[in-house]
């Protein structure tokens, strides 16, 4: 539930900030005061933009004071408790990120309600703009803040690791490539190809590891491990929160210029 609390608080509060107005058509007695637009619109975006972003970072100590004995006991419990701090969905609610969100989404409702100038559409296009940039940057931005780390035969690499990618090289060449998986396990196809003989039965599970290891080493085959350490948690919270709030700035300054040129 808290993955929606920065599109929620920054659409519902972003985009009608402006887009109210323009509807209503309540602007043009507000232009009209001796204070002038841009002041006006400052005046409506940063105290409102101060409080969304209060919000998140409020929503972001709560989730870090709830999720804290996991790390702190190693709890490796199934699901949630399995994944590194860096995973989207966990990094996302820690930290500063959270608020730097809020505040990103925030300031695309309010260039959203500025150019669409109705507050239903305006909300829309904000979630969608939202649900965009958080799919892109989980996906493709996040993992290249900081060059990944590269090993070999990592076959159980540490719980915390957030693997970008796996691949499997037999005398010097490209052999297969994998999902990257919290186990290290290389992929099912790759497997009876190299190692038919320990392939499970059916219902027995996995095949071990250690067995794996010893098979591809025996054949020549070397795995290549590209991941991101737990240790960078902060220098990439403070990348993102960065690269949100100057995001947010060139919003907000584009919504003024925009302002300042429409016609009453």
């Amino acid at each position: 539930m808290l993955q929606a609390v920065a599109a929620l608080i920054g659409a519902f509060a972003g985009a009608p900030v402006l887009a109210r107005e323009l509807e209503t058509g309540t602007f043009r007695y507000a232009w009209t005061q001796g204070f002038g637009r841009c002041r006006w619109t400052l005046a409506k975006l940063v105290a409102l933009a101060v409080a969304v972003a209060a919000a998140g970072a409020a929503a972001s100590v709560l989730f870090s004071w709830y999720y804290q004995p996991y790390f702190a006991t190693r709890n490796q419990a199934l699901y949630l408790t399995e994944w590194s701090p860096l995973a989207g969905g966990l990094f996302d609610l820690r930290g500063v990120v959270l608020a730097a969100w809020t505040l990103a989404t925030f300031a695309i409702g309010a260039l959203a309600g500025m150019l669409i100038r109705r507050v239903v559409p305006a909300v829309a296009a904000t979630l969608a703009a939202y649900a965009a940039l958080v799919f892109a940057t989980g996906l493709y931005l996040r993992r290249h803040y900081l060059t990944p780390l590269i090993v070999r035969n990592l076959f159980n690499p540490p719980g915390s690791a957030w693997i970008v990618s796996q691949w499997w090289t037999k005398d010097g060449t490209f052999a297969a490539t994998g999902v990257p998986t919290a186990d290290g396990m290389p992929p099912m196809n790759l497997i009876g190809q190299v190692c038919p003989d320990i392939l499970p039965g059916a219902g027995d599970g996995k095949p071990s590891l250690g067995g794996l290891a010893d098979c591809f080493i025996r054949h020549g085959y070397t795995q290549w491990t590209s991941y991101q350490p737990a240790s960078r948690f902060w220098p990439f919270q403070w990348i993102e929160s960065g690269w949100l709030l100057a995001q947010s700035v060139l919003l907000i300054a584009v919504t003024l210029w925009l302002v300042r040129r429409r016609a009453t």
